[in-house]
């Protein structure tokens, strides 16, 4: 099977398996763009790296928009669980073709709490699906794809097959229209001297979402639901939910706070 071939079928199990988007990255890029440390560079953690596959799975407007609640936390959840083990099996997939791979779960932390004291991963999905051509990098910190806007959860499969690139998109999809400064409910983001990715108070917004999952309500998710970016608005519009439906999923199932 030619490295072309296997993409395309790799593509193709991705996408029965569960997936919504799927590009690949080859693992110098992360040397090319040098924007994190080298630590976290594919190839300083598995040396045999050659491809990073990111895979992406939507996250439905309607629910998002109820949140905080245990409608959106349950969304959050399942895709979380598809996210992995979709992941899981195309590694799988991967093995079964004599390629070395594995998959980078979709957090890479073990619980909120943990960001609090050391508010970083141990691998960003988020530059991963950047160097795959999934989208660019938003104003909130986030993934932002044509298809869904930030509305996604992203997984990564690193193999040492060499895939031929998907090309970045380095058109930026981020309007900075604000919103997800104005709205976020505790005030993480602020003005970076006029650069597109906002200042973002990651200690804060982790004790945020301490405080949401204590509450089964986790996480926030604000930044993201207002986001008008996606194709997905053509379907939904900019509020598929009414403030009546939203504040009737807020009022069960969690231990609601007043805000």
């Amino acid at each position: 099977m030619t490295p072309s071939e296997l993409k395309r079928r790799i593509k193709r199990e991705a996408k029965k398996f569960g997936a919504n988007l799927c590009r690949v990255a080859p693992a110098s890029r992360w040397e090319e763009y040098a924007e994190t440390g080298r630590e976290f560079f594919p190839r300083s953690i598995w040396p045999w790296s050659e491809s990073v596959i990111v895979l992406a799975v939507q996250i439905f407007p309607p629910m998002i928009e109820t949140t905080p609640s245990i409608v959106y936390a349950e969304l959050y959840n399942t895709a979380n669980r598809l996210l992995d083990e979709t992941a899981y099996r195309l590694a799988n997939f991967l093995n079964a073709q004599g390629q070395r791979a594995i998959f980078f779960p979709r957090d890479g932390y073990g619980d909120i709490s943990v960001l609090v004291d050391t508010p970083t991963a141990a691998f960003s999905h988020v530059l991963a699906g950047k160097y795959a051509g999934l989208g660019t990098v938003g104003a909130n910190h986030t993934l932002l794809t044509k298809e869904y806007g930030s509305r996604v959860r992203l997984v990564s499969v690193i193999t040492d097959a060499e895939l031929p690139p998907d090309p970045v998109l380095y058109t930026e999809l981020c309007a900075n229209c604000g919103l997800c400064r104005a709205r976020c409910p505790i005030g993480a983001f602020s003005e970076r001297n006029g650069e597109l990715i906002a200042d973002m108070d990651k200690r804060k917004c982790a004790e945020h979402h301490q405080r949401l999952k204590n509450e089964y309500r986790f996480p926030c998710g604000v930044c993201v639901m207002v986001c008008p970016v996606g194709d997905d608005r053509k379907i939904y519009g900019m509020a598929s939910v009414s403030e009546r439906g939203a504040e009737h999923c807020r009022s069960f199932g969690s231990k609601r706070k007043d805000e």
